[in-house]
């Protein structure tokens, strides 16, 4: 089995991060590769980030088609491009935050998010809504550490644990969702650090797409999710045609 992780901004050390938490997470037998995009944001912080971030994602998902992958980790929080990708896609799609909040639902009655700025808290709220599980969501509190800066500050980790516990603490939540791949590979440690079960949406999406396809499972493609019909595209889309 062959999982492609698609980190959908251009850091390649963000990207190795997020390698090593979904490796960790590959059973024998199953291989990971975890690529960035050729274009897209540096990081992804805004609705416009997000936006154009989604062609260099499916231009991955359409390159893992070719390449024999039999399913995908978008590994942002805002899922972007995973509808998309879903319909490009033979094997399934899971996107980090579908992942972590549905497993985080599992944990307890309530769980809290805690992401990156200020300015992203709405997108989850978004999510939460649309994946079914907004009455399990507590809260979204942002830390407010740039998402570059967390493999940069040296203190990232104190500062995520303290917007953790004080999320816990103001929610009375039994788990806490990180609201960011670059979070990944600080999860252990917060697990410990604040006391209560800590999910990271990389290594939950990453053993969600090994279980659909060990079940032989893949998005259904009756309808909605059908191969988008052929039409030509034209400017940088050019080459995006089917």
């Amino acid at each position: 089995m062959l999982i492609k992780v698609v980190n959908p901004n251009t850091s390649k050390a963000m990207t190795r991060s997020i390698h090593g938490a979904a490796l960790a997470m590959a059973a024998p037998g199953t291989s990971v590769d975890a690529v960035s995009p050729a274009m897209g944001p540096a990081s992804i912080e805004s609705h416009y980030d997000e936006a154009l971030s989604v062609p260099g994602v499916l231009a991955e998902i359409a390159a893992g088609e070719q390449s024999g992958v039999d399913g995908y980790v978008i590994a942002c929080f805002g899922d972007p491009g995973l509808d998309a990708a879903r319909e490009l896609a033979a094997g399934p799609v899971v996107g980090i935050a579908e992942a972590a909040m549905r497993t985080a639902a599992y944990l307890g009655r309530r769980f809290t998010v805690v992401t990156t700025l200020d300015r992203t808290r709405g997108r989850a709220w978004d999510l939460a809504e649309r994946y079914g599980v907004e009455r399990f969501c507590a809260g979204v509190h942002a830390c407010d550490i740039p998402v570059l800066e967390l493999d940069e500050d040296p203190d990232a980790l104190e500062k995520v644990a303290e917007a953790c516990r004080a999320a816990v603490a103001e929610d009375d939540a039994d788990a806490v969702v990180l609201g960011c791949a670059g979070m990944a590979e600080l999860c252990a440690d917060l697990s410990e650090a604040i006391g209560v079960p800590v999910v990271d949406g990389v290594r939950a999406a990453t053993l969600q797409v090994q279980s659909l396809v060990a079940m032989g499972l893949r998005t259904g493609a009756r309808g909605e999710f059908a191969r988008p019909l052929p039409k030509p595209y034209t400017g940088l889309l050019q080459g995006f045609g089917l």
